[in-house]
Parts: C-alpha cells; structure tokens; sequence
C-alpha cells in the first residue's frame, strides 16, 4: 500500500527505500504516504495490513534495551490501520504487530524519524490466536459448583464447608479476596502445569503441590483451606486438563475501539529480576502537579528492602535501601516454603521492612507503609500507658508503621506507630494529617499521624492517635459506652465492631474519612472523627446488596461518592446522600442503605456455572481521576483489571478499557495519575501504574522479567503526536 507523508517540518526528508523483511515492512524516507501520517525525528508512522487488508484496532509495539532501563512505547492503529508512534527516544528499536485475531509479526529493526508500513499476520487457527487473549477469558472456564449445592453440610454432608453458605462466598475465596489476591489466574503460567513442578499421577496431585510452592505457601493453604481443599484441586485440574486437551475459551476480546484507540502506553523496566512490587507514586494525591517530570517510586513489600526508583526522563531505573529501627526485625526470608518449579528450594524474598503503600507529599517528600520493627509494641502502645489512645483502646501489635523519604537529602525517617498501616493517605487540612489503614479486617482501630505536629517536635509518640470502630446505636449522635462486638445491640449504648479499613479516603467536602472492609459480604465505612478522634469517632457502615459482595481498595470523588471493585465482578458506587433512613441507631448496622449502592457489571466473561450479574473480573482498586490527570475528564473512577490485563475507566456509564498487551500478564494494585505541564495538552499528564503481581515470573518472558512502570496518555485521535 502507498501513502503519502506529511512532515510537521514542512521538508521533504531525502533518502533510499529500505526493507528490512521482505513482504513484513516497508521503510521509506520518500514515498507516498496518507497524508494524516505526520512524523518528526523522534516518531515513527504507518501502515499496518494484513492479507485481509488495512487492521484496525491492533497494537504497533516499539521496544529497545539500549537505554539505561528496557523501554517500551505502544499505540493502537485508527479505522484505515494507520499508526503513529510519538516521541521515542534515540535509539534502535524491534517494531512489531500485536493484535486479536493476529499472531505477533516478525520485528523489524529500525530508528525513529522513519515512515514504517508494517504487515500483520493472521492467526492460522483459533488457538493460536487465543494465546493473545487476556487472563479473564481462560479462567472463565473454570468451572465452579452450582447454587444447589450451598449451604455447605461438611464432610458427612456434601462435602462443602458449613462456613459457606452460598456459592457467592465460595467465588469470593477464588476471586479477588483470595485466590486472586496476589497474582494473576488465567495467564499462561496457571492455565497450564510447569513440567518443573514435578511428575505426579493426576492434575489434582499437581495443584495440590502447586498452591504450596514457594514462600507464599502458608497464604496460598489458607485461602484454599477456606474451600473444600479437595474439591477446589479437582475443579482447577478439571480446568487445566481441558484447556491441555485443547478446549478454548467460550468468548473472544473485542479490540480496541473508539477513544481507547487514541491511548500511549510507555514502560521502563524497574526492581530486580526477583522483586515485586505493590505500589508506585509519582505525584501528590490531592495537588497532581507536584513533581512534575520527577522520579517516580515503589514499594516492594516482602520481596526486597530495596525500593525502586524511576527517571522517566533519563530513562534510568536505581534503587534505595529501606531501613529498619530494630536489626532483629523479622524477615520474609523465613517464611516456610517448598521449592518453586521458577526458582528451586531459593527463597528469593527477603525483606524485613514490608514496605506496601507510598504516598507524596506536597513538599515531595514520599511517605510509606513499612515495618519498623518486630511486631509486638512498645509499652506507650499498650494497656497502663498514659497515652490518649491507649487509655481508652490499647494496642498490642502493629505488624507495619510508617517511614519518610526525603529525595532532597536522602534521609529516611522512621516511625514507630502502635497502629498497623497498609494504604496510607493525606487529609487535607490544616495538620496535613496521614490517615491509614491496617490491612486485613482483625485489627479493629483506624491510626492516623498529626504530620504537623510530628515536623514541629519529632515526638512520634505525641503526634499519633488511633481509635476503637464505634456505631452510634443508640442513635443520639456522639459516642458513648459501647457493647463489644460479641455483644447483641443494646439500643442504650453503642457497639464496636471489629473491622478494619483497607482502601481509603478523604471526603475532601466534610473531612470524613471512608474505607473498605474486606470479608464477605464487606462492606464501606465511614468514620466521623469528631474534635477528638479516640474518644469522639464514630463510624458508620454499608454493605453492598447482593449480588455483589466484597469489596476490596476504593476511593472517593470529590463529590463525596465512594467507588471500590467488588469480588463479584463489578464496580460500584456508594452515594451516602442517597440514603433514606436514619444513618444511626439500632438498625443502622449494615444493610440499612442499599439505595445508596449502584452495581456497574466489570467487562468480560463470567465464570461457568454462575448466572448472576457482574464477570470473572477480580480487580484489586479503584482510584478515582479527581483532577482529569488523563483526558477522561473530572471525578472518573478507574478500576485496576487485573483479570483483564487493562485500567478499566468508567466514564458516561461505560468501561474504557486502557489494555497493555504486552508484556501479557498486566496486573495492577494501584495507579495515580499526574500533571507535569498544564500547558501541554495531552503530553503533560498522564496516569501511572505499575506491574504488581507477586509472580513478576508469570508475565511473557518468564523468570528474569521484571516489574515495570506503565505510563498511560490520552491522545486526541490515534495519530495525534
């Protein structure tokens, strides 16, 4: 095919045809070309064809590995197959076709500056097509048990647990509160047996012997412990012997349409071959043009002491230590493992620090959720002590704490909290207060740190505070003595429950303060701090209305409307303002406000053997775009699609699905979004995430890939540059 090419220079670049294989691509520096395909020196524009003509909704990849760090851009071809990759830096690259219905091109070699006609290859046949698919259409064809046979009578019944009552809570376990906590199902990795895993008589031997490789075992054991164990191998062998006898999934990915055509994905490689990482951060939440162009950093949890740092302008990856105040802290090291059919009997995490959230402040300064020290407290923490919080609701153990980077001076602070931390979040208000949440549902306080006052006295003691979760069920608006949560509701007193926030957020409009909570059916909790938080706090809770159940990381709109993923495969949106009944005493204790909830059903197909609404999606977070960092306006919540390898974006009652195809296997748990130059449209912002999966060794590349930090743009259309 022949185009005409419309340089942006207004000069008509000399030079000799060249091709770099034969019936694949066309270099030319003087040819004909469309003349909507407009290059300067540093892009690349074309053409992509097949033997069915121009493919439109295909990705053109650009990857080199002579910068300091792997690089990567990505674009989308328009309706004609036109493309033009943007601003890559200087350097030879393998140019490439990815695409549904295709197999990948042969990769050319080439340097920016040039026209580049690429031809795509049809898929010979379904299943090779299907190995491009992401992980949601594979573990749909699990097959999980029908609704007759919850509740569970146990094991001289129908085998099924008597914890679970229906088979929602059984999808719970393998969806996003469990099985899918971690990493990735359906990639190729799971979907098939590593013949490193061993030899065995069946499939059901194999998984059994999978779940436990590794130094994730203890986690992986109790999650499938929480099923019937032997039941869940056979269903997942079930699922692994047909997929290698040849069956193939049910449903197939659309491509890319519409304004998901106009995204740019850029990665750089960070972390080592054998980190993970949870998080990244590259801006402050609540002003997003703060360091603006700047290093971008993560946190690697229990892999590595060393945290990641990224220069997207230099294109350099390095790292920095992490520090723990007590040497004797305990280490991931130790955790009990079996070999792994990746890495034999090595344990390859070692971390003492667990850092798992980072958060920037507005004076750029990047603020984390780490281990400090061993878990038991010190004695300010504890039952006798002096301390406000204590005196009224002592804490024994904190498994994580808090500590600050300050990128100017290299200094890290460390701070010890009675509280345990897992996302952490800033106020805004006067003190700059650092709320956090602890993790899984058990610890029953919500912690937070005047920042303010800390900066002032370095007293670490002085300048934290948590509180005891109270429902104000005797309705008389402030809180009062309470009844344990063991205790029936006595409509004279309130009631403390055990929860604890996960995902959390600041309702910018009337300061309070939201979090989800992990379990079955979950549920969203909205804390009133009161003047003074461990004595007035009192908090309010919701659950979501079946079908949907258990949510997991949320954010807040600046309108005061909280989004969070639920297990059941949809986003939701929780609008407090809606509710029509009392919000407190003795009935306000979960499910007095379903009005308030809407159910979205998550893009994809739902697991087999499950007719309700929603999908096989098991997404991990949702932030929301308060500030349009991206291009899809104000206020538009974002989910993590971790089945579906994409940010998913909500906007006008419809997913924009930001897919990265490559390297397959995109599993995020967390993004956010920044503006480096207000002035310049659609290059200076963008959203950031990262490859968070705890198998960086399932992504394509196998062991030895690394996680990498995923920039998204919104272009006006899919040529702009």
């Amino acid at each position: 095919m022949r185009t005409t090419m419309g340089l942006s220079f207004n000069v008509i670049a000399m030079g000799v045809a060249a091709l770099f294989i034969a019936g694949t691509a066309h270099v030319s520096a003087q040819q004909a070309v469309d003349g909507a395909i407009r290059i300067g020196g540093s892009d690349l524009g074309g053409v992509v064809t097949s033997a069915n003509g121009p493919e439109a909704g295909v990705w053109v990849i650009a990857e080199t590995t002579e910068l300091p760090t792997r690089f990567i851009k990505i674009v989308v071809t328009d309706d004609h197959g036109r493309y033009v990759l943007p601003e890559l830096p200087k350097a030879n690259f393998s140019v490439w076709v990815r695409g549904y219905g295709l197999v990948d091109s042969p990769k050319v070699r080439t340097t920016p500056g040039k026209l580049l006609d690429l031809r795509a290859v049809v898929a010979p046949n379904a299943a090779a097509a299907a190995e491009y698919y992401p992980a949601i259409y594979w573990y749909s064809m699990l097959r999980v048990p029908e609704k007759s046979e919850f509740p569970g009578t146990g094991p001289q019944g129908n085998g099924m647990p008597v914890t679970l009552k229906s088979q929602a809570q059984w999808l719970d376990v393998v969806k996003t509160n469990g099985c899918y906590t971690c990493h990735q199902l359906g990639n190729k990795a799971t979907r098939t047996i590593p013949k490193e895993l061993g030899q065995f008589n069946s499939s059901v031997e194999a998984w059994a012997r999978r779940i436990v490789s590794g130094q994730a075992m203890t986690q992986m054991a109790n999650n499938i412990k929480r099923l019937d164990p032997e039941r869940a191998y056979k269903l997942f062998a079930d699922w692994t012997d047909r997929i290698a006898a040849g069956e193939l999934p049910a449903s197939k990915p659309t491509r890319p349409r519409g304004v998901e055509r106009n995204v740019v994905i850029t990665l750089w490689d960070w972390a080592g071959p054998k980190d993970y990482l949870h998080d990244e951060i590259s801006t402050d939440k609540r002003k997003p043009t703060v360091n603006a162009n700047g290093l971008i950093y993560g946190a690697t949890e229990e892999s590595t002491d060393l945290f990641p740092v990224l220069d997207p302008v230099k294109h350099k990856a390095t790292q920095v230590k992490m520090l723990v105040r007590d040497p004797n802290t305990p280490s991931s090291k130790q955790n009990p493992m079996t070999p792994s059919p990746y890495w034999g009997p090595e344990p390859i995490w070692d971390s003492q620090t667990s850092m798992h959230n980072p958060m920037f402040d507005e004076r750029g300064r990047v603020w984390f959720t780490s281990r400090v020290g061993a878990p038991s407290n010190p004695d300010f923490c504890k039952k006798g002590s002096e301390h406000p919080s204590a005196k009224l609701f002592a804490v024994e153990q904190s498994n994580r704490h808090l500590s600050m980077y300050d990128p100017k001076t290299g200094k890290i602070t460390l701070i010890r909290t009675c509280f345990p931390t897992h996302h952490l979040v800033f106020a805004e208000d006067a003190n700059n207060t650092l709320w956090t949440s602890a993790g899984g549902p058990g610890s029953g306080v919500i912690g937070w740190l005047n920042r303010k006052m800390f900066e002032e006295t370095g007293d670490e003691q002085k300048s934290q505070g948590w509180t005891a979760l109270v429902l104000d069920t005797n309705g008389n608006g402030k809180r009062d003595d309470y009844v344990e949560p063991d205790q029936p509701v006595d409509p004279t007193k309130d009631k403390r429950v055990v929860a604890a926030f996960y995902g959390i957020g600041v309702n910018s409009a009337d300061g309070s303060i939201w979090g989800s909570v992990l379990g079955f059916p979950g549920y969203v909790i909205r804390l009133d701090p009161g003047p003074n938080p461990p004595a007035t706090a009192l908090a309010e809770i919701f659950e979501p209305p079946l079908p949907g159940y258990g949510p997991r990381g949320m954010d807040i709109d600046r309108q005061g409307v909280v989004w969070t993923p639920l297990s059941s495969g949809h986003l939701a949106s929780f609008d407090r303002r809606r509710c029509k009944g009392p919000l407190n005493g003795p009935t306000a204790t979960g499910q007095h406000c379903p009005e308030g909830w809407t159910l979205y059903p998550f893009p994809g197909p739902q697991l087999q053997n499950v007719t309700d609404s929603g999908s096989a999606e098991a997404s991990y977070y949702t932030w929301v775009d308060q500030f349009d960092t991206f291009g899809l306006g104000r206020n538009v919540p974002i989910a993590t699609g971790n089945a579906n390898e994409a940010l998913l974006a909500f906007v006008n009652g419809a997913f924009v699905n930001l897919r990265v195809p490559y390297p397959m296997g995109f599993y995020a748990k967390w993004m956010d979004g920044r503006i480096d130059d207000p002035k310049a449209g659609w290059k200076g912002k963008a959203l950031f995430s990262t490859y968070a999966t705890r198998t960086p060794f399932h992504v394509e590349g196998g062991p030895g890939t690394t996680s990498k930090v995923v920039k998204f743009q919104l272009r006006p259309d899919p040529l702009a540059r």
